[in-house]
């Protein structure tokens, strides 16, 4: 099925064309045909063979030239009629009429009103040439023929539609894909490289503790290493020819993390409420972000200041809760407000910009809030399992 899909559509469209070819010759379809003026029917000759052509064997390129097919075969209907043959081939003239419908791209108003005109002349050559057919018959004749190409022009419609409709879906995967690239580069680097500039920043002050200096160097040196591995496994999992297992933080690593913010010298106490369900798949995930980016942001704006983060885990949802003492200096104060997003003084805000649409998209809730010292606090509320 596959390998006749993939077959040029003229080839596909011949054995229609070569059926309705041969189908007049076949004793089951002599005096079956399309009538239109009541002659009387004439025995077969040789400009038989011509109509049946005409109304046949274009229908091969109904869907690659809809326009020189459906003319074509209006002629040769036109002979059939005409002529009065009445041959079952005249069945072309409805299949190329719902062809050019669905496939005719341009100049489609012109073809119909021609088309119309072609029909009133033949009318009246008929009338005559003998025919007795009334008006009531030719209009019935022409407002069916209108409701086939009505049809086709339907199915045009309908495939336009499917094929933007795909074209949407397509755009709107891409979009989602480099939005969640840029999520996991934002959680990867934002949070190492703060480290890193913390620690570099303290080590100015540590020439004269050759101890501590090298201690601070060494974890400055330990979080780019960290760095540059969570980079490598990011790309890898992007790299669609790589072959690697997905390995994604988990709240388990906490303590990790939380002794990472430490080192940067961020006073950090972790409290667990709970055991870590099994199940818990993406929130888990989304939880641990929102404690990464909460300790970023707090390494930001208050580096120093005491911070709390608080688990807690049950069958239903885990509840994240980071807090951090104030004040806070610098222009960060003004941009903490009551139910406000954090944004640091250089940064976009897109942290947690995107932790919230994290968190929304499993039907948690997530908000900050200023606590009564000038510190801030980050709350989030995450289901275990997807909403229905």
């Amino acid at each position: 099925m596959d390998r006749w899909r993939q077959l040029d559509v003229t080839i596909r469209d011949l054995p229609l064309a070569l059926l309705l070819a041969v189908s007049p010759f076949v004793p089951t379809f002599h005096g079956i045909g399309t009538e239109v003026g009541k002659l009387p029917t004439r025995p077969f000759d040789a400009l038989t063979v011509v109509a049946i052509i005409l109304q046949s064997f274009p229908l091969a390129v109904r869907r690659r030239w809809p326009a020189a097919c459906l003319v074509l075969v209006a002629l040769g209907f036109a002979l059939d009629q005409l002529r009065g043959y009445h041959t079952f081939a005249g069945t072309g003239l409805a299949i190329a009429l719902l062809s050019a419908g669905a496939h005719l791209e341009r100049r489609r108003r012109t073809v119909a009103i021609l088309l119309s005109g072609a029909y009133v002349a033949l009318a009246v050559a008929i009338a005559r040439v003998g025919g007795t057919e009334r008006a009531v018959g030719y209009l019935t004749f022409y407002l069916a023929l209108a409701l086939i190409w009505g049809v086709g022009s339907w199915l045009r419609s309908t495939r336009a539609a499917e094929a933007e409709r795909r074209l949407r879906v397509a755009e709107d995967t891409r979009t989602a894909e480099r939005t969640r690239i840029a999520r996991e580069l934002h959680d990867v680097v934002t949070h190492h490289v703060t480290a890193m500039v913390v620690q570099t920043e303290a080590a100015r002050y540590l020439t004269g503790a050759p101890d501590r200096l090298d201690e601070t160097l060494n974890a400055i040196t330990d979080t780019g290493r960290r760095a540059i591995g969570d980079l490598r496994q990011l790309l890898d999992l992007l790299d669609p020819g790589h072959d690697v297992a997905a390995r994604t933080p988990s709240l388990r690593e906490l303590h990790t993390l939380v002794e990472q913010a430490r080192r940067a010298g961020q006073p950090v106490e972790l409290t667990e409420e709970g055991t870590p369900s099994e199940s818990a798949g993406s929130a888990e995930l989304v939880a641990y972000r929102v404690v990464q980016e909460a300790l970023t942001n707090a390494l930001k704006h208050a580096q120093g200041s005491p911070t709390a983060v608080g688990v807690r885990y049950d069958e239903r949802e885990i509840t994240v809760e980071v807090s951090t003492a104030g004040p806070i200096s610098g222009p960060a104060a003004e941009r903490v407000g009551v139910g406000a997003r954090l944004r640091p003084p250089d940064g976009s805000g897109r942290g947690l910009v995107g932790l919230r649409d994290r968190v929304d998209a499993l039907g948690g809730e997530f908000g900050t809030d200023r606590r009564a010292d000038g510190g801030f606090v980050v709350r989030a509320r995450i289901p275990t399992r997807s909403p229905a």
